[in-house]
Order: C-alpha cells, then structure tokens, then sequence
C-alpha cells in the first residue's frame, strides 16, 4: 500500500492562510455534526485541556459573528485559567474512530486471544475512513464568562440546553468529562449539573483562526475577520 505523504509545510507554517468573512462550510459541517470539543487552557506555561459539550452559534443579537458556547463549574482550572489568560485553542472533529484489532495485543488484564466476528461486524469496523470522516479543526479564539445575570447569559445557556438535552447515558458522561457528580448526572441528565445551575458560568468564545485537517494529511488555514476587511478578487474590495 502506498504511503500518504503529509504536506509538512503547510502544517509547519502559515503560508496557505485565507481571509474569510465567514466559516468555511467544512468547519460548520464539523461543529454541527460533533459532540464533544477539547478545550485548552493555558497559564504560566501550564497547558490544561478539557473535554466539553458546547454549542455553535452563527449569530445572534449579541454578537454578528461566530460565536461556541459551553458551560462551566465557577472554580474550576479551566475557568481561573480563562480569566488570566483568555486565550484558548479548541479541537473538534467529526471522525468516527475505531482501533483495529492488533495481532497478539493484550487487552488490560487478559491475555490475546482470537478475534471472533461476523462478516458484518468486520465491515463496520474497517470502514474506509474515507466514507464516514471528514476533517478535524483546530480553533483558536478568545474566550471570557458572560455577564451573570444579564439577559447576554440568559439567551446563551437557552440555546446550550436545548442543544444538549443529555439522557440519562448522556448525563453520566457528561458528570465524567466535566469533572462533576456522576450521581446528580443520573438524576437529572446533566441539566441542572452543568448547564442550569445558578453557580455555572457560561463561557463564550469568539474565534479568530482556524486549522483543518484531513485523513490525508491535507491542512488549510484560514482567519476570520469582519466583513469588509477581507480582500477580494485580485485584492480588490
């Protein structure tokens, strides 16, 4: 099988950037079709990341652009990281991952065995990544906590809990990425744990830039700016 060969250069530098007014429909494809983000913080050179439900918004009364909604627990590492340092990256993608079976290799505490599946089975798991993965996108923004209590707040964690209505399996995994009580995730479906509780913040986060890539190794950047300061045709406006 012939190797894919990377485009190192473009993943190394920023010589392939393009001025857009609005997300490329590939990053909205992957927004809307993801569960889950990782958000990374970062103070005194500490990195920390997060796995997160959120919310893409296109635009509102509160803001023209982009905007990605999440919610959060007021002292967590995350939220103290925002405030000192409101710069944030964020990874989502689309990809339905699977790790194939390796020949002779030890699942966690058991010893290998013959792999015993139907024809069916086998196929699902070893579809062509190709049919079912798109890209991954890696977003760069600034993000800061909505004013509690203002009407901003109000309509920001509306929209995230509608998109996240958690069920009960929902909820769990919710409790387990957040850092929160599992127990109260069970009862609830996360609701009111992470969304709609009167101590969580609501973090919004406006975007500046975007990398994507592919299962080829393709990369694309581009940056987001307002509309009319994106050159057009030839650089004319």
């Amino acid at each position: 099988m012939d190797q894919i060969s990377l485009n190192h250069e473009a993943s190394a530098g920023d010589t392939h950037k393009q001025l857009v007014t609005s997300l490329p429909p590939e990053v909205v494809q992957c927004l809307e079709n993801a569960r889950f983000l990782h958000l990374a913080t970062c103070t005194d050179n500490q990195p920390h990341v997060s796995l997160m439900n959120y919310t893409y918004i296109p635009s509102s009364q509160y803001s023209s652009a982009p905007v990605i909604v999440m919610t959060t627990n007021p002292s967590s590492k995350k939220t103290n990281n925002l405030v000192v340092n409101p710069n944030v990256s964020l990874l989502v993608h689309d990809w339905v991952s699977h790790r194939p079976p390796t020949q002779g290799r030890r699942m966690s505490g058991g010893s290998p065995g013959p792999e015993h599946r139907s024809s069916l089975a086998s196929l699902l798991l070893n579809l062509n990544t190709s049919a079912i993965s798109s890209i991954s996108a890696t977003i760069n923004g600034t993000a800061s906590l909505v004013a509690r209590g203002s009407a901003e707040e109000d309509y920001y964690r509306g929209q995230h809990l509608e998109n996240n209505t958690f069920d009960s399996e929902g909820g769990v995994a919710a409790g387990v990425f957040n850092g929160g009580p599992v127990q109260a995730a069970r009862e609830d479906g996360g609701r009111e744990c992470f969304v709609a509780g009167e101590e969580v913040r609501v973090i919004l986060v406006h975007i500046k830039d975007i990398r994507t890539s592919d299962w080829k190794g393709s990369v694309k950047d581009w940056v987001l700016v307002p509309e009319g300061d994106a050159p057009g045709i030839n650089g004319a406006r």
